[in-house]
C-alpha cells in the first residue's frame, strides 16, 4: 500500500466496518488493487457475542459417541461450566462455515469424546469458501464434549469442544 492511497484506504475500511455493522456480518474481506505490486488486502470482523442455546445442547446429544459412559461426558460437561466458550479449554472457532468431522462422508471422526489428543493434532474441518481448512488441538489433553455436529454451520468464534 503505498502513502498516496493510506486517508482513501482508512475511509474505505471504515465504510467496510460500517457496512459489516449495517448488514449483521461477522467478517468481511476485500482486495483492492491500485496497480502492479500495490494492492491493499482488508478483512474485517467482529467477535460475535454467543449465548448458549438448546440447539446446542441438542448438538452435543448428537454428538457421535462410541461407548455410552462416553456420550454421558459431554451432557455432564456442559451444565457444569455453564456458557461453554467461557471454559479454559474451549477450542472456538477461527472462522465462518461448514464443520465436518472427518476427511470424508463415512469415515472415521479426526476426534471423539474420551480421545487423547497432542497439540496439532487435526480435530475436524471447516469448509470455507470451498476451501478445507484443518484445525489443529491448541494443546494436548482429552476431549471432555464436542459442542458441533458434522456438517453444521459455525460462526467466528463459536465453540467446537472443549479438551482438558
Amino acid at each position: 500500500m503505498s502513502k498516496d492511497h493510506t486517508t482513501a484506504d482508512v475511509a474505505f475500511i471504515k465504510a467496510l466496518a460500517e457496512l459489516l455493522n449495517d448488514n449483521d456480518l461477522t467478517e468481511i474481506a476485500v482486495k483492492r488493487e491500485y496497480g502492479e505490486n500495490d494492492t491493499l488486502n482488508v478483512r474485517v470482523s467482529k467477535q460475535v457475542q454467543m449465548v448458549a442455546a438448546p440447539a446446542q445442547q441438542v448438538t452435543m446429544a448428537a454428538a457421535p459417541a462410541p461407548v455410552a459412559t462416553a456420550s454421558a461426558a459431554p451432557a455432564a460437561a456442559a451444565p457444569a461450566s455453564g456458557d461453554p466458550s467461557t471454559h479454559p479449554g474451549v477450542v472456538a472457532s477461527p472462522m465462518v462455515g461448514t464443520v465436518y468431522m472427518a476427511a470424508e462422508p463415512g469415515a472415521e471422526p479426526f476426534v471423539t469424546v474420551g480421545a487423547q489428543v497432542s497439540a496439532g493434532q487435526t480435530l475436524l474441518i471447516i469448509e470455507a469458501m470451498k476451501t478445507m481448512n484443518h484445525i489443529p488441538a491448541p494443546a494436548s489433553g482429552v476431549v471432555k464434549s464436542i459442542l458441533v455436529a458434522d456438517g453444521s454451520p459455525v460462526e467466528y468464534g463459536a465453540p467446537l469442544m472443549i479438551i482438558e
